[in-house]
């Protein structure tokens, strides 16, 4: 399966929506599109990842590089929407400790402006 990955500016917030598998196939592309955010002091990104159905650990790296860029540049990134799976995984690496992760929230995303 394939990853999708959309983004939506609003004022000095960022609402990303990830869909699919994040794995060692499909995880180029998550990588690419993270690396394309500018990332400035202030910013506050979300990341609603309610549509990954899988993630191994990969994609876990991917996100750790992207929260620690963010960290450096003085940004904020807080993961949301994740699945009882995913939120699981992350628990179990000690990544919820050190990231900002907030289970129930889905970031809403328009087609307009992607």
């Amino acid at each position: 399966m394939d990853m999708v990955v959309h983004f939506k500016k609003d004022g000095t917030k960022l609402y990303g929506f990830v869909e699919g598998e994040i794995d060692t196939y499909t995880a180029s592309g998550l990588r690419e599109e993270l690396e394309a955010v500018k990332v400035t002091k202030g910013i506050e990104i979300e990341l609603d990842l309610s549509k990954v159905n899988y993630m191994d650990s990969t994609g876990l790296g991917i996100f750790v590089a992207f929260y620690k860029r963010a960290l450096r540049e003085e940004g904020k990134v807080k993961i949301v929407g994740l699945s009882m799976r995913l939120q699981r995984l992350f628990e179990i690496t000690g990544l919820s400790e050190l990231m900002d992760i907030e289970t129930d929230k889905k970031v809403e995303l328009s087609n307009e402006g992607i």
